[in-house]
């Protein structure tokens, strides 16, 4: 199996959960729905100077799931390729 992490600004999230079920894949999932950080969109810190959230969702899935996964990321970020999405996974 693998572990496979979806983390992006909370702009997109919907979109994201719309893009996972049109691709049929990631029905179960965690949704962590405040996550902090910086990366390379920049911060991400619910503060007054970075008032912006991400969201994470995190799936355990065979490979061909995971494939599904990629697709549906791709296609949201390439709507909104400024808003940070990411996609990593871990066997």
């Amino acid at each position: 199996m693998l572990r496979v992490e979806i983390i992006a600004n909370h702009s997109v999230e919907d979109n994201i959960l719309e893009a996972l079920q049109e691709e049929g894949v990631g029905k179960n999932y965690t949704l962590f729905p405040n996550v902090l950080g910086s990366g390379s969109s920049g911060p991400r810190m619910g503060d007054s100077v970075w008032p912006e959230e991400n969201f994470a969702l995190v799936v355990w899935c065979e490979r061909e799931e995971a494939k599904g996964l990629e697709r549906a990321v791709a296609s949201v970020k390439k709507q909104f390729p400024d808003e940070g999405v990411r996609i990593f996974g871990a066997e």
